[in-house]
């Protein structure tokens, strides 16, 4: 490497081959090509060029290499032909396949867990954020000790005639790594606590919550700047957002309510990343309403849906309950002819999908409406208030959704108003001269 100036103030460009092994009967209804564009995507998301791409089927799984000795010497040609350093795999390699790859191939590997997890380390912004990915690197990289290690036959000396020959260089790595982890497991909980505390603050003003979640890329960010006005980072760049983002948003009836947008989803998310996210993910399991968006252009919209279904699968969500909407975004860019097809699907879809465009606005209305529906499904109450009580009046507008309103000649005021159990619960508290029930 050069030493000049510019060299050091800039990393050099790291050429990379990226590889989307294609296992017979694996990742029904997605396209390999599709599959490959997605690793590409994460390759370039980690500010590496991409020189080759391509489609490697596999129909028998060689243990030490994941490929066959053909494909391993092919591709080992290519990356010397090329120049490359870098070798993506876009799938789970264990630390032994990594190894040998490596070595077969004299250049740095990286597969499908460990370049998301580099994605994550560079985009993550809050503590927490930081705190979750650096244990999930941790635990990811415990089992790749034999591998990232170059020093790990040695031993440390023991002390004493029974003390045996020590403890190995590996273990002591792995002892660190572990205390590591669990100092980071403590900090988390903390946070979390305060997240936590930060949570029921939010509950005691009772205003509804709203989850963004999706498949990374499908528009989310845009569609919380649309609803929100907010400027958050909105790019076509996959999980160009990583920590969750909390706005106010202003539903028709004036009522407020709290959007929350969360990291992005995507096919076989690290398990690492889906337990160390636990609590961020939080937002979503808390949310009165959560927002499912599609990228209802692409091709891989059901397949995409179906990943995003198994992520909250395990994070407990029933994707079934009603008050999960489908979001079918990017509306602008489907072809005219196939416009009225797709508004068709959404309207025959059980719930009623919403079909919007987050970069025109088209169909955001709409969304609004339906989401004042959800959050407002208590049953009305009748609320009397004495008259010169405008506070009470004016918080009911705030808090709740107000039916119908009707001054009585003495200057006291009736209303029918729909009010979560907490806000009235919190109304009657705070304004105990107004009556309220059957008047």
């Amino acid at each position: 490497m050069s030493s000049s100036k510019s060299v050091d103030r800039e990393a050099p460009v790291q050429g990379a081959l990226v590889i989307h092994p294609d296992r017979e009967g694996r990742d029904a209804g997605r396209q390999p090509e599709a599959r490959l564009e997605e690793a590409i995507g994460l390759a370039l998301a980690l500010d590496l060029e991409v020189r080759e791409a391509l489609v490697a089927p596999l129909r028998k799984l060689t243990p030490a290499t994941l490929f066959g000795r053909g494909k391993v010497d092919e591709i080992a040609s290519l990356v010397e032909i090329e120049g490359l350093d870098v070798v993506v795999v876009d799938d789970a390699l264990t630390p032994v396949q990594q190894r040998n790859l490596e070595k077969a191939w004299k250049a740095k590997v990286i597969d499908r867990t460990g370049l998301i997890l580099e994605i994550f380390a560079r985009r993550a912004r809050t503590r927490e954020g930081r705190l979750q990915v650096e244990l999930a690197r941790l635990t990811y990289e415990r089992s790749r000790l034999v591998r990232t290690w170059t020093h790990l036959e040695r031993q440390r000396g023991g002390f004493g005639v029974m003390g045996g020959p020590g403890e190995t260089q590996i273990e002591t790595d792995r002892r660190l790594i572990a205390e590591k982890i669990g100092k980071l497991k403590r900090e988390l909980t903390e946070v979390r606590r305060t997240r936590t505390l930060q949570r029921s603050a939010r509950r005691r003003v009772p205003f509804p919550s709203v989850a963004l979640v999706g498949y990374t890329n499908a528009g989310k960010s845009t569609l919380f700047n649309r609803l929100t006005r907010a400027e958050v980072l909105a790019q076509d760049m996959l999980f160009a957002t990583l920590d969750p983002t909390l706005r106010s948003l202003k539903l028709p009836d004036g009522r407020a309510a709290i959007l929350s947008d969360t990291v992005g989803f995507i096919s076989d998310l690290p398990h690492e990343l889906v337990e160390a996210f636990r609590a961020t993910l939080e937002e979503v399991r808390e949310a009165d309403v959560v927002l499912h968006v599609r990228d209802i252009a692409s091709e891989e919209s059901l397949a995409q849906a179906k990943d995003v279904r198994e992520v909250l699968a395990r994070l407990g969500l029933d994707m079934d309950e009603r008050r999960i909407i489908e979001v079918w975004n990017k509306l602008d860019l489907l072809p005219e002819d196939d416009r009225d097809a797709v508004l068709g699907d959404a309207r025959r879809a059980h719930p009623p999908a919403i079909p919007v465009s987050a970069v025109t606005g088209e169909g955001t209305d709409a969304l609004l409406s339906v989401i004042a529906g959800l959050v407002d499904e208590a049953p009305p109450i009748a609320i009397r208030i004495p008259a010169g009580e405008g506070a009470a009046i004016a918080w009911l507008y705030q808090h709740g959704r107000v039916l119908e309103r009707e001054t009585e000649d003495d200057g006291g005021v009736r209303m029918s108003v729909s009010l979560t159990a907490q806000a009235q619960g919190q109304f009657e508290q705070q304004f105990p001269q107004a009556l309220v029930g059957d008047l």
